[in-house]
């Protein structure tokens, strides 16, 4: 079975969690199905397959959720930053102006329902959010959405006691006019989809 995450998948790996997979039905991959869903704390489905973040996230600010981006004429993925060192998730086309999006993916939480990003040091996301600061210094848009793929968080934070730098950087980045949005998956196990449908608040 592939497991399509890169990260430290910290209170995802317990011995005996009950999990989700879907079959590829394809003889020759090496690993024919692929995990999607673990519940943890035998109570909270959490959603492992970061490759889903940006497409439910796009979803998302098409349904309208996202709702300063609601409204918006165009979306274009892997757009280049300004920069020219890397790409966002999406550039959105606004009557006023566009907006680079980055997507992060929640999936560790604490007691309490806190969602923690990152689970791991992530020099990458380091760096998205200095390219995002930069854009808002230019007079553009720049967004961070957090995907919650965790059902059971009511907040998302940064997990500073895992990559510091990252939570400055995050904070840097909102003071200097970078938007911080979170929106929480719901899971429908019968029909076998997911989908983000409420916002969760930042807590910096």
């Amino acid at each position: 079975m592939h497991c399509p995450n890169t990260g430290s998948m910290r209170n995802c790996r317990a011995p005996g969690s009950r999990v989700w997979y879907t079959a590829s039905g394809n003889p020759r991959r090496k690993y024919p199905h692929t995990w999607q869903i673990v519940e943890v704390d035998r109570r909270h489905l959490v959603g492992i397959n970061t490759s889903l973040a940006n497409p439910l996230v796009e979803e998302a600010i098409g349904n309208g959720l996202v709702g300063s981006l609601a409204g918006h004429d165009g979306l274009k993925r892997e757009a280049a930053y300004l920069s020219g060192a890397g790409r966002a998730d999406f550039l959105v086309s606004l009557a006023d102006r566009e907006c680079y999006v980055e997507v992060k993916n929640v999936s560790l939480a604490e007691d309490g329902g806190a969602g923690l990003f990152p689970d791991a040091v992530t020099t990458r996301g380091q760096r998205h959010l200095r390219e995002l600061a930069a854009l808002r210094r230019a007079g553009l848009r720049a967004m961070v959405i957090f995907c919650v793929a965790h059902n059971g968080v009511t907040e998302v934070r940064p997990a500073d006691s895992i990559d510091p730098r990252f939570g400055e950087l995050l904070r840097e980045a909102a003071a200097a006019g970078v938007e911080l949005h979170a929106y929480g998956a719901s899971y429908d196990l019968g029909a076998g989809t997911v989908e983000l449908d409420r916002e969760v608040p930042v807590r910096l």
